[in-house]
């Protein structure tokens, strides 16, 4: 352990200079504009993997953006570890509501504030400096591979069609992943599972065209209305959702694994402090922490329609739309889900105006195991470096690609993120702490050693 420290405070100046440049790059995956940035971010990545140490490292083309692949093969005979990460981030907007520049990273009271400071890119890059670290000192323990992908944000489309036609190139014994959070760093934890993702798209359309609200105000239908009453439909009083067979496969935890879940440190107070809001909300019956990590869950993630720029202008828009995303808990299916929500959507519609729903992109939920040599490596890990055990939790969000690996390539994975719930991830002023980045940077080398020690 003091080898590993006294290499990350010999160069620790460095290693944030060189994350600041790689945040600088808006390597936005949802908006063409920035294709040339995303493409020079994978030339970045490819580059400072091999400065690393790495052989054989490969941008590799796919129909989207390209797959950075990476390996160091000490010795075929030990265990290796895939590490995933992704390279690119959500879009800045609303850029007004950043308090400095999202692709100028700032460093305010030790965090440095920038889009994709925790996600991905300060967590992936924590692991290529952790294996330069390991390069450098002689003391990596096992085989490691590297695929950093970029189109994580926007939904990994791409992504099976590598897994499967490199499933051969990709064979490993645990995924390793940095793209999740910790209760805090005075009580680290290991997230033991995550929700899947049905994402969708919705329109609704009344006139062919817009109106003037005081001509035709009260005799035709508005769609912005329309739309408004139809996803208010979705929950009744409890907050429950009441799409037909929504909950059909859906597992309640047992007495013991509630208490389980719900003796991790949470201070309910702090929580509504941290969201300036006044109270929770939440499916009735559930605790914050089985809403978060265990229940599904249905949000609208943005609406427009009409008029909204500056101004009045009194029109009856013709059309409004929703982006809804549906967060899954095991059992659950995404194109299930995407169908029932479909056919339910459709439904509900009055005859008065036209319903498209179109289904953009899912992902299916995992839990990890806590018995596996990978899971006791990442323990040992933690508890060397925090000095404390790990809690085992539920992760909230989705990563899609952990469900494809273990279909494809039949391996588990083991999320060791040290991001924080309150980093702002996908919102204005996005942040990521010094201290977390130097923390993985310490820690990941230790699961490594014991990941080989464990193996044998």
């Amino acid at each position: 352990m003091q080898e590993i420290k006294k290499y990350v405070e010999d160069n620790k100046q460095r290693f944030l200079d060189e994350l600041f440049e790689l945040l600088r790059f808006p390597s936005v995956s949802a908006d063409p504009k920035y294709k040339a940035d995303v493409l020079k971010t994978a030339d970045f990545v490819a580059a400072k993997l091999q400065e690393a140490g790495a052989d054989k490292v490969e941008i590799c083309q796919t129909a989207g953006y390209p797959i950075i692949y990476g390996e160091k093969i000490i010795d075929p005979s030990l265990p290796t570890v895939l590490v995933y990460g992704h390279y690119d981030v959500q879009p800045a907007d609303p850029v007004e509501l950043w308090d400095t520049p999202p692709f100028e990273p700032t460093i305010r009271d030790g965090k440095i504030y920038a889009r994709g400071a925790c996600d991905d890119k300060g967590q992936f890059y924590m692991h290529v400096k952790a294996f330069e670290l390991m390069m450098k000192t002689g003391t990596l323990a096992c085989n490691v591979k590297f695929m950093i992908e970029g189109e994580e944000e926007v939904g990994s489309s791409n992504l099976g069609v590598f897994v499967k036609a490199n499933a051969e190139r990709l064979k490993a014994d645990v995924v390793l992943i940095s793209d999740t959070s910790m209760i805090s760093m005075e009580n680290p934890s290991i997230e033991t599972g995550l929700r899947g993702l049905a994402y969708m798209e919705v329109e609704v359309t009344g006139p062919n065209r817009d109106l003037h609200s005081g001509v035709y105000g009260g005799a035709v239908a508005n769609p912005i209305t329309i739309l408004c009453k139809m996803i208010a439909s979705l929950h009744d009083e409890n907050n429950h959702i009441v799409i037909p067979e929504f909950y059909d496969r859906v597992v309640e935890l047992t007495p013991a694994e509630k208490e389980a879940l719900n003796s991790a440190p949470f201070d309910l107070d702090e929580y509504k402090k941290d969201l300036n809001i006044q109270a929770e909300w939440g499916e009735k019956g559930y605790s914050t922490l089985e809403r978060t990590g265990t229940r599904p869950t249905l949000e609208v993630n943005g609406i427009w329609g009409g008029y909204i720029g500056e101004g009045a202008k009194t029109v009856l828009p013709s059309k409004a739309n929703a982006k809804i995303s549906m967060r899954l808990v095991p059992h659950q299916n995404s194109e299930e889900i995407s169908a029932i929500f479909q056919k339910h959507f459709e439904s509900i519609a009055p005859e008065f105006v036209k319903v498209k729903v179109t289904a953009h992109h899912g992902g299916e939920p995992v839990v990890t195991p806590t018995d596996s040599i990978a899971y006791r490596a990442a323990e040992k890990a933690i508890f060397d470096s925090f000095g404390k055990n790990p809690i085992p939790t539920r992760g909230g969000g989705s990563i899609p690609i952990v469900a494809l690996f273990e279909d494809v390539l039949g391996i588990k994975s083991v999320l060791l993120g040290f991001g924080l719930d309150s980093d702002a991830l996908h919102s204005p002023n996005e942040k990521y702490d010094i201290f977390n980045y130097y923390k993985g940077i310490e820690t990941l080398p230790l699961f490594h050693k014991y990941f080989a020690e464990l193996s044998k």
